[in-house]
């Protein structure tokens, strides 16, 4: 008799599962996903709320970072793209949607939540722009970044350049 690889035994280790995303990283992504509905399909703040909120997913996101952070970030999106514009080679308007999303994102969260360790923002940055940016568009992300955490936070880029 003829034994087929499907007849027999086999010990398959299942891979290992990601570890569950922080209520922060869910909140970062939605964020990303609102600020691309504003800039590519001009959607308004309201709009994008509502729509966020119905989302699958949104209830394990922190809710009061969502908000903040999307309206933050459109509010002061020129104040934000002039910043980030001292540290890029080109206009920031020729950037991909997705790359200045998160660089807006990440530009706001540097000012305005001083609580958050600069790494982790630009790390987080750098894994949105893995998971929705292009091939090396994270890479691009991370240089300006570093660029701009030095240029507002000092101080702590300064202490763990030692």
């Amino acid at each position: 008799m003829t034994e087929f690889a499907s007849d027999a035994k086999l010990d398959i280790v299942p891979e290992p599962k990601a570890p569950p995303k922080s209520a922060r990283r869910r909140a970062r992504e939605f964020v990303l996903q609102g600020l691309y509905q504003w800039r590519v399909g001009g959607a308004s703040e309201a709009a994008i709320e509502a729509h966020t909120q119905e989302l699958e997913g949104f209830a394990k996101a922190d809710r009061e970072f969502f908000v903040g952070t999307l309206r933050g970030v459109i509010a002061q999106n020129e104040k934000l793209a002039e910043q980030i514009g001292a540290h890029i080679d080109r206009p920031f308007a020729e950037l991909s949607p997705i790359e200045a999303n998160v660089l807006l994102m990440g530009s706001f969260e540097l000012i305005h939540y001083v609580e958050t360790p600069y790494r982790v923002i630009i790390n987080e940055c750098i894994e949105l722009t893995k998971a929705f940016g292009g091939t090396d568009g994270h890479k691009y992300v991370n240089g300006v970044l570093d660029k701009v955490a030095a240029a507002v936070r000092p101080e702590f880029v300064a202490r763990n350049k030692r």
